[in-house]
C-alpha cells in the first residue's frame, strides 16, 4: 500500500507586525500542486498593486481584520470568516483601510474542477472499489 498523502500546517490568524512578512507561500508546505495557496498580512493603510490572472480564479478568506477587496475599480469590505471570489481576467486590487492589520488567505487555482469525483465506502475494513458517496450513507455519530 502506497504512504498516504496528507499534510498539515500551522496558520497564524494573528498578525505578526509591520516587521514580520506580508506574503508567506503555503503551497509547498502542504504538497499541493493544483492549486495555490498563500497567507497575505497586511499593516493599516497598506495596499498590493493591481493584478489580474489569465487562467486562474481567486478565493479570499479573511482570518482577522477586515480586507478592502478592490474589484474593478469598485472597492468591497470582507470581514472576518467570509469566503469572497474574484474570477480570471478581473482586475482585483488587496488592501487594507481599516486601522488594524488584516490577516488573510488568498487560493487560486485554474481549470475545470472535477466534480463528484469521490469514491467512498461504508466502514474502514469495508474492501472493493468504492461506490458513489450518495450510494454510502453517513455513519452513526460518536459514543460520548
Amino acid at each position: 500500500m502506497p504512504e498516504p498523502e496528507f499534510a498539515t500546517f500551522a496558520v497564524a490568524a494573528e498578525p505578526n507586525g509591520p516587521e514580520g512578512e506580508y506574503f508567506e507561500p503555503i503551497r509547498r508546505h502542504l504538497g499541493a500542486e493544483s492549486m495555490g495557496i498563500n497567507r497575505l498580512e497586511l499593516q493599516p493603510r497598506q495596499r498590493l498593486r493591481v493584478h489580474v490572472h489569465q487562467r486562474q480564479e481567486e478565493l479570499y478568506l479573511v482570518l482577522s481584520g477586515t480586507l478592502t477587496l478592490i474589484v474593478e475599480e469598485v472597492e468591497n469590505e470582507i470581514p472576518v470568516g467570509t469566503l469572497a471570489r474574484v474570477g480570471p481576467s478581473t482586475r482585483r486590487q488587496v488592501a487594507n483601510r481599516g486601522d488594524v492589520p488584516v490577516v488573510f488567505l488568498a487560493f487560486g487555482a485554474a481549470g475545470e474542477h472535477e466534480s463528484r469525483d469521490a469514491l467512498a465506502w461504508t466502514t474502514w475494513d469495508e474492501d472493493g472499489p468504492g461506490r458513489s458517496p450518495r450510494e454510502v450513507p453517513n455513519p452513526p455519530d460518536f459514543d460520548e
